[in-house]
Order: structure tokens, then sequence, then C-alpha cells
């Protein structure tokens, strides 16, 4: 099993396609692990080389409770498998970690995606009264330290989004969204301290000047649609797009159409 030991930490990480071809690296969201982009290995890999990890606290990396930087942790891969520049693909949380490391090392990006994200410090976004009932049932089982609770509430928020009823989703897809946050179940009790982005990308994103695609779920919660609008607008020459039929993680809901668009752009902008 692939994993690269830095600064207190065990990092579990993939690599498919030829190290010869483009690199991608990917970052899953925070309800998510590295198997949130399964459906678009093969495809990336014909013409790319492709590099994932789970992240501190997700998936099968393991943590001592120390402070690091999730840019400093992804660099790390990169620089283990031997990649100088990538392009860095990020969902939600994923995304803003790819931002933040647009902006922090700017001469290891060649091109950034982001889906369901913003950019650190962005300011807070009123919520809707359904995703303040939402929010105020995670607020309580983790008070109450219910962590399996906690899990599933989180999996039906960000996945299925505060409007859209789970019977109303593609079966599959509701049982992949819980089995891929349920694989961090395991570290609900770890607390390794992140060392923000100093100062946060907010107000900082007109400085990515690499090729950007924003993307996002049309059945998102409120903050992740006001986000998209900003970077989009914000982030000089950015392309975007938005999936109907999807709220957080398209990539794993729509995986078909988000393939397609992620291979269309890539070689639109020769990534």
């Amino acid at each position: 099993m692939p994993q690269l030991d830095v600064n207190g930490a065990s990092l579990y990480f993939e690599t498919a396609g030829s190290a010869e071809h483009p690199a991608l690296l990917l970052i899953h969201a925070g309800i998510a692990n590295l198997r949130m982009w399964d459906p678009q290995i093969a495809a990336l890999a014909k013409d790319h080389f492709v590099v994932r990890f789970d992240t501190r606290g997700y998936g099968r990396s393991e943590t001592q409770n120390v402070d690091f930087s999730n840019r400093a942790d992804a660099l790390a891969i990169l620089d283990h498998v031997g990649v100088l520049k990538a392009t860095v693909i990020g969902c939600s949380r994923g995304g803003s970690i790819a931002i933040d490391l647009a902006l922090e090392s700017p001469g290891r990006i060649l091109g950034l995606v982001t889906v369901g994200s913003g950019p650190s410090g962005f300011p807070e976004v009123e919520l809707t009264d359904r995703e303040d009932e939402l929010f105020d049932g995670l607020d309580a089982a983790y008070d109450a330290g219910e962590w399996e609770t906690l899990n599933r509430l989180e999996a039906e928020l960000w996945d299925f989004g505060p409007l859209r009823d789970k019977a109303d989703l593609d079966p599959a897809f509701v049982e992949t969204a819980y089995a891929l946050n349920l694989a961090n179940l395991p570290h609900a009790e770890e607390q390794p301290i992140p060392i923000p982005l100093d100062p946060p990308a907010y107000g900082r994103v007109t400085d990515i000047s690499v090729p950007t695609l924003v993307a996002v779920g049309d059945h998102d919660i409120t903050p992740a649609l006001t986000q998209y609008e900003y970077l989009l607008t914000t982030i000089p020459n950015a392309d975007g797009c938005r999936f109907p039929d999807a709220a957080h993680i398209p990539s794993v809901e729509q995986a078909a159409e988000f393939e397609r668009v992620l291979v269309d752009w890539l070689a639109t902008h020769s990534l």
C-alpha cells in the first residue's frame, strides 16, 4: 500500500498512467476520500499521469495531532512521485486547498479546477432556513459525540443537497455517497491542526493566472453557489460549468458528464 511519511502523518496515495504524460493532482472533498475520483481515472490516465491522495483525517491516511500545512502535504506527494508541475483538481475542501496551493506555489501549478469550492477566508454567507435546520442537526450530533450520525448527516446534506429527498435519487449514488464518507469515520476524533494560508485566498484570486475551470452542482448549498459566482467572475479568464442534476460531488453523481467536461477542458487548454 503506497504511503508517504511526512510531518507526523502517513499519507496514502495512488497513481495511474505514465509519468511521461502531463500530471494531474486530484484532491477529494471533505465528505469523501480519493475513491470519489474512481469513475474518471481510466479516462484521465490515457494521456495524463494521475496522482491522488487521502488528506490528513481521511480515508487510509493516518496522522498525529500536529500542526501541518495541507499545501505542504500536497507538494510532498508531488515531490515523492517526481512531479514538478501539475494541474490541480479539487472538490469542496479539496478545491480550497488547490486554490491556496496555486497562490502559495504558483510555479508548481499548470492549471486549476475547483468543484463546489470557495477560497479560504471567504465571508460568511447567509443560509436558507432549511440549510440552517440541517446544519443545526450536524452541530447537535457533533456536540453529543454521535460520530456515526454526524457522518451520515454530512453525506445527506452535502451529497444530496438541502432540497432533495434521497428517495428521488439513484440508489447506487446514494449508497456510494454514504460509503465515501463512512471511510472517514475512524478519523472522527483525530485533531491535526491545519496551518492556514496567510493572508487567505479571498481577495487574492485575481493573482491566479493559470487556466481555471470553476464548477458547481445546481443542488449545492447557498455558500457553494455564491462562491462559484465569486470565483468565476474574479479569477482572470476563468471558465465555468454548472451541473443541473448534481449537488456537491458531480464527479460521482454525474460521472460521465463530469468526465466529458473535464477531459474536453484539459484538451482545450493543452493541459
